[in-house]
């Protein structure tokens, strides 16, 4: 056994907290599983090498930094517009149903056990938050249609600071119960939300402002500056407005990460590496802080609070919460289903048992048990049937169908409507704001950063993905992005735009058969770029008539002045990509983007290739 040194718990929760996530990866397990088993087969009741209790008051510190720097991370991730599209089902969810969840668990908990009223409502508003860190990863593993996804996401990590200032709140009506508080505890709840909703919000904009302004941080300072001023902020704001924090930092998420700057994709790619830290320590310290004797001493009570909270509580806050809405009962259904607690209910769990014991009021480490209980079988419940209930209430996707396009400028987007209009799902992927805010504009689903990086494909759920497509000027960019698509996740289907055919990985991939090439040949990508920014990019539908005789001048549809580019084609009511290997049948339906000054030139080419223009009354 380890000697119980504050240095040495804190280094060994650290390791072991990632070690755990590694495995858990190869094991294809929502991670807090692992890392629950490791936090108490490593704790007191286990091992003994991780003793929580070397870290004295400083672990209540620890605890909450580390909150504040997840939840900061987890408001970078939520998307303004993908939150306009569900958003009444959303705000009822992170209102409506964490009173439903509060009220219904504090009632099941005073029928069960001999606790007063307000320990039973400190354990409703301590199990209001499902974990944004369990449920991210369970969605991506799962593939749910966008809508559900949307959903669940955006609940995980609004709820947190919601959930979190409400248990506070309960918490000191626990420490002074007394009818004059619980008028004054509403006055300050009111307040807190309002100032963590202003601090967070200038925060937030005061951090952006930094990243905007090119040479005011010197590069390589950035992230290392965003996350002192997130604790600076966590911080200050506690010293003005006590649990204000929580929410200040996850509203400053949200302003820094849809107001894009220079560096947003490393700053993502940084604050994903510290809340694996951060999350796996919290979770092994944590876990190790309970003890197994009070959670065996629940007995049957204890598991019968946690399944109602399952399987009537959790039901009737999103029926209710989701009604009118365009959810379909089936994804009303999953989302019932799936709402497993996380890493904020254990730190908001230890830090009310710790309140508790130092006020000498008893029950604290009953209510820790009980909130580890509702997490470890939430969890256990969603890891191991979230997947089955998926696809039999059929909110999976059924396989890979989404489309990704690396460059949302130009053709990309020209080839994304036409797809969209073949119901198609697309996702855009790029590095531009600009050309990222003009696809959001669109309506389409758009990831911004680098492409290139495993973490990006995972925020645009290529494990959804069956059609990649490097679509910009840059044709080594285009074949390493669709190879990497192809070797790391398994995309079949892969083309890329090449206006050398003759230059780098080009020629190689093309030749094995690896990559195909976009569209009927080389076009120059650029130029048609420009052409779409000033308006001059127009798709029309023309019908292929007669067949081509190989080596013809008629068998290469691409003209020497770049006239038009076929972008799809539309076979016995079936879509395909055009690549140059792509053998026009009579009858087929091509989308061509024309330019428009020189429409006519076009169109008098076409007509030489055995093409005339597509009425829309014609069958197709």
């Amino acid at each position: 056994m380890v000697e119980a040194h504050p240095a040495l718990t804190l280094v060994l929760a650290m390791t072991i907290g990632v070690i755990a996530q590694v495995l858990s990866r190869h094991l294809r397990l929502p991670g807090i599983v692992v890392l629950l088993v490791t936090g108490v087969g490593l704790g007191p009741d286990g091992l003994g090498w991780i003793d929580p209790d070397a870290l004295g008051d400083g672990l209540l510190l620890i605890v909450q930094l580390a909150v504040a720097v997840v939840l900061f991370e987890g408001g970078l991730n939520l998307e303004i517009s993908r939150l306009r599209r569900e958003q009444a089902p959303i705000r009822r969810l992170v209102t409506l149903g964490a009173v439903v969840t509060m009220l219904g668990a504090a009632a099941s908990l005073l029928l069960l056990f001999p606790v007063s009223l307000s320990h039973a409502l400190l354990f409703g508003s301590l199990v209001i938050v499902t974990g944004p860190t369990v449920i991210g990863p369970l969605i991506q593993d799962l593939r749910l249609r966008p809508r559900v996804a949307t959903v669940l996401e955006a609940e995980g990590v609004l709820i947190d600071p919601i959930g979190a200032i409400v248990a506070v709140l309960m918490l000191e009506i626990a420490l002074a119960p007394g009818a004059g508080s619980v008028a004054t505890e509403a006055v300050e709840l009111f307040l807190r939300l309002v100032f963590g909703l202003v601090a967070g919000g200038v925060g937030g904009l005061a951090i952006a402002w930094l990243l905007r302004v090119r040479g005011l941080v010197p590069e390589g300072l950035e992230n290392v500056l965003v996350l002192s001023c997130v604790l600076l902020l966590f911080q200050s704001c506690e010293e003005v407005v006590s649990e204000s924090g929580i929410l200040a930092v996850a509203i400053a998420g949200v302003v820094v990460g849809n107001l894009r700057s220079r560096v947003d994709r490393d700053l993502r790619e940084f604050k994903d590496q510290i809340s694996v830290l951060l999350i796996g320590m919290l979770f092994v310290l944590l876990a190790a802080d309970v003890r197994l004797e009070e959670v065996r001493q629940l007995g049957w009570r204890g598991f019968a609070v946690v399944g109602t909270l399952v399987f009537v509580i959790r039901p009737l806050g999103v029926w209710l919460c989701t009604r009118g809405s365009e959810l379909s009962f089936a994804e009303r259904g999953f989302v019932a289903w799936l709402a497993p607690r996380g890493i904020v209910a254990a730190a908001l769990a230890s830090m009310a048992a710790a309140a508790l014991e130092a006020a000498g009021l008893p029950g604290g480490d009953e209510l820790r048990a009980m909130v580890f209980l509702t997490i470890a079988t939430t969890v256990l419940l969603a890891g191991v049937t979230a997947a089955p209930v998926g696809a039999l209430l059929g909110v999976r996707l059924p396989g890979r169908e989404v489309v990704a396009i690396l460059g949302a400028q130009g053709l990309g987007l020209a080839l994304a409507r036409e797809l969209r209009d073949a119901e198609w799902p697309v996702v855009f992927l790029d590095s531009n704001p600009h050309n990222c805010r003009l696809a959001e504009e669109a309506g389409f689903s758009v990831v911004f950063g680098n492409a290139l990086k495993d973490r990006t494909m995972q925020r645009a759920r290529f494990d959804g993905v069956g059609t990649a497509v490097g679509l910009t000027a840059n044709q080594v960019l285009n074949s390493v992005f669709v190879t990497r698509a192809r070797e790391r996740f398994g995309v079949a289907e892969c083309y890329a735009a090449i206006e050398q055919p003759d230059l780098g990985l080009a020629p190689e991939l093309v030749a094995n058969e690896e990559v195909r090439m976009l569209f009927d040949g080389p076009h120059e990508v650029e130029r048609w770029d420009v052409r779409a920014r000033h308006e001059a990019l127009e798709v029309e539908s023309w019908r292929f008539v007669g067949h081509v005789e190989p080596g013809s001048e008629r068998d290469s549809l691409r003209s020497d002045s770049d006239l038009f580019v076929p972008l799809c084609v539309l076979r016995a009511g079936r879509l395909h990509l055009m690549h140059r290997d792509f053998e026009l049948k009579p009858d087929d339906r091509v989308s061509m983007a024309i330019h428009v000054a020189e429409r006519e030139q076009a169109y008098e080419a076409l007509r030489s290739r055995g093409f005339e223009e597509w009425a829309a009354g014609d069958p197709s």
